[in-house]
């Protein structure tokens, strides 16, 4: 078999490989989105008939409202929990792609390097200049796809910071005004008293 037919076959087989684990990678987000969304469900059911029972068991107008009030803040907390669970798995699965990706480009920049140079000792006299510019053309393409990567990587670092600190601000925010619920809710078993 001729080296050219084996290179083909050769890059076909990466290929297929290089798709299986990329649905490889989108699956196992999808099963993990799956599994917390079931886990949160059966939570959820679990606390509300909790929290009927406690509810049905109040007795005065007082009570109540500080139990409503009392109510805001872990639900809150647990929304806050949950984009942060769901946040972590895309972001997870992004991770795991671009890896792929990565590869990939570095595979295919190796194979453009390597026919670059088949091309270089194969060429005809007097084209050394033309060869020597098909190379620098290739060194600056690498290196603009470098920084690029570069930029990329710290714009995904600034824009997870950012989520962090508005989650962290609403969070503060939330957890704040259930506070100000049970004080309000306080002073009105206190006056009733």
């Amino acid at each position: 078999m001729s080296a050219i037919p084996q290179q083909v076959l050769a890059r076909q087989k990466a290929t297929l490989q290089s798709i299986v684990a990329a649905q490889s990678a989108v699956f196992s987000g999808f099963e993990k989105l799956i599994d917390l969304n079931l886990k949160v469900v059966r939570a959820t059911l679990d606390e509300a008939a909790l929290k009927s029972q406690q509810a049905v068991e109040l007795k005065d107008p007082q009570d109540a409202a500080g139990y409503a009030s009392a109510l805001v803040q872990p639900g809150a907390e647990k929304a806050l929990a949950y984009g942060k669970h769901v946040y972590d798995i895309v972001a997870g699965v992004q991770a795991d792609l671009a890896k792929l990706a990565e590869a990939q480009i570095a595979e295919n920049q190796a194979q453009l390097q390597d026919a670059v140079e088949q091309f270089s000792k194969n060429a005809p006299t007097g084209s050394e200049s033309a060869v020597a510019l098909i190379k620098s053309s290739l060194a600056t393409a690498n290196s603009a796809y470098d920084s690029l990567t570069k930029a990329a990587k710290q714009a995904a670092e600034v824009a997870e910071s950012n989520l962090n600190a508005a989650a962290n601000a609403t969070f503060k925010a939330a957890t704040d005004a259930a506070d100000a619920a049970t004080k309000v809710a306080g002073r009105g078993r206190r006056a009733a008293a």
